[in-house]
């Protein structure tokens, strides 16, 4: 087992500050602070569910991946759990926001008011069109969609725990009571 990475105190993180870390190291960089996660398998499982379901009818002028680096400006390189962006970069990190269409936040215990404000205003003044946050905390999972409204800010268009279905950006279908379905079959798993 090696020994995590030992970082330079700071206060303020900028891009620039970013080549001194380790490769390896996956990171993200919200308003200058600099975020390590350390994501569980039923965090990651979830972000492939969603992902599969946005490839299902994915157009050929986009892809979709996961924990991808997005360029934002000096302050923020921060790694949506699920994206859709022009394949333009599909062989570099990080990508640059302009390219994305849709972030999916997959909230975390510690993530909560980072996915549903501060990342959420980070994407809208990047000008990414749509926002999906997934909440798989509560015994119902929820999907909320935003997007971007007159003034720049997001705006709910969406909120369910059943099945989800949207044009945005193509179309996508979710089933949340499978997904919150298999949740519990996943924990159960572990519990036995």
């Amino acid at each position: 087992m090696t020994a995590a990475p030992i970082l330079p105190e700071r206060q303020e993180w900028t891009v620039d500050d970013l080549g001194d870390l380790p490769k390896d190291l996956p990171y993200e960089l919200v308003n200058g602070r600099l975020i390590v996660p350390s994501p569980t398998h039923l965090h990651q499982d979830l972000c492939v569910r969603i992902l599969l379901a946005l490839e299902v009818n994915c157009p050929p002028e986009y892809v979709v991946s996961i924990d991808l680096s997005m360029r934002i400006d000096r302050r923020n390189e921060p790694r949506p759990d699920v994206v859709a962006i022009r394949p333009d970069h599909v062989d570099r990190s990080p990508v640059p926001v302009r390219d994305a269409i849709l972030a999916v936040e997959v909230i975390s215990p510690e993530s909560t008011f980072r996915d549903m404000y501060d990342k959420a205003r980070v994407y809208a003044h990047a000008g990414v069109p749509t926002y999906w946050v997934v909440d798989p905390l509560h015994e119902r999972m929820t999907l909320t969609e935003f997007v971007l409204g007159p003034k720049g800010d997001y705006e709910p268009a969406a909120h369910t725990d059943d099945v989800f279905v949207t044009e945005r950006p193509w179309k996508v279908t979710v089933d949340l009571p499978a997904l919150t379905a298999r949740r519990t079959g996943l924990r159960e798993r572990g519990e036995a």
